[in-house]
């Protein structure tokens, strides 16, 4: 459903991202891992049609993003860092103003309502004005729009930061939903929690080139930490390996007093 085909984006001669090849298939949650600068928001951007490659291709399902960004999006939910709403409106009235501005059909009122508490809005929040909504209530307009205009893929950046951890395990849930549904997630995140708790599969980008993918199926989140720090820790000072599971840890080597 998501593909990059050799999708690159140079800034000023310096790689941005280099030579991406990726697949996310419907039903799929891919989680991206990397440090600021690593590539995973171009890549986003990219899918998006926010910017337009160097070179290489990223399509939605069979629409070419670079010739029609308009056409892709049409297909995609995207939940941004900070979720922006129109604060005057309702729950209600932002997702049938998004959901008209996409082009998609706009249920009546009581479908908005089962949608956005669907996807988590508390009933009372629904018919609110958005400017009491916390950040959490706002992703989850984004998440409500995802299902109501069916979206093929929900594109997600640093969508857990700075929520507390109710508020995580919420958003979690309704992202595995919307895989369960059928979307496409390609989620980028730093939250190892979430990772370990919703990816089907990891990948780890470094200076613009995805290093590894892998099989989230059963990892703890030890275990993506040691996935994430075999790349990115100093030489020397890697983790040590995680013993096997259902062994216990080796006891510490016993140190002298001072």
């Amino acid at each position: 459903m998501l593909t990059a085909n050799k999708l690159s984006k140079t800034y000023g001669g310096v790689p941005a991202l280099d030579a991406l090849d990726l697949e996310v298939p419907a039903g799929e949650v891919f989680c991206l891992l990397g440090p600021n600068g690593a590539g995973k928001t171009t890549t986003l951007s990219l899918f998006l049609g926010f910017t337009r490659p160097s070179s290489g291709a990223a399509y939605v399902g069979s629409a070419h993003v670079e010739p029609d960004p308009i056409g892709a999006r049409r297909r995609i939910a995207y939940v941004p860092e900070q979720v922006q709403l129109y604060p005057h409106l309702t729950g209600c009235e932002n997702l049938a103003y998004f959901l008209g501005l996409s082009q998609a059909r706009v249920p009546p009122s009581a479908e908005l309502s089962r949608l956005l508490t669907a996807a988590g809005l508390p009933e009372g929040a629904v018919r609110r004005p958005a400017s009491g909504y916390s950040k959490g209530m706002r992703q989850k307009v984004v998440l409500a729009l995802s299902q109501a205009k069916s979206a093929s893929a929900l594109l997600l950046d640093e969508p857990t930061s700075g929520l507390d951890p109710g508020a995580v395990r919420e958003l979690c849930a309704a992202i595995r939903r919307e895989g369960d549904r059928g979307a496409a997630v390609l989620m980028v995140t730093h939250d190892l929690g979430a990772v370990a708790s919703i990816a089907h599969r990891i990948g780890v980008m470094k200076a613009g080139r995805l290093v590894e993918i892998t099989s989230a199926a059963g990892l703890s989140e030890a275990e993506v930490l040691s996935l994430y720090r075999r790349h990115f820790d100093p030489p020397g000072d890697a983790a040590p390996p995680l013993p096997p599971r259902g062994t216990a840890p080796a006891a510490p080597a016993p140190q002298a007093l001072s």
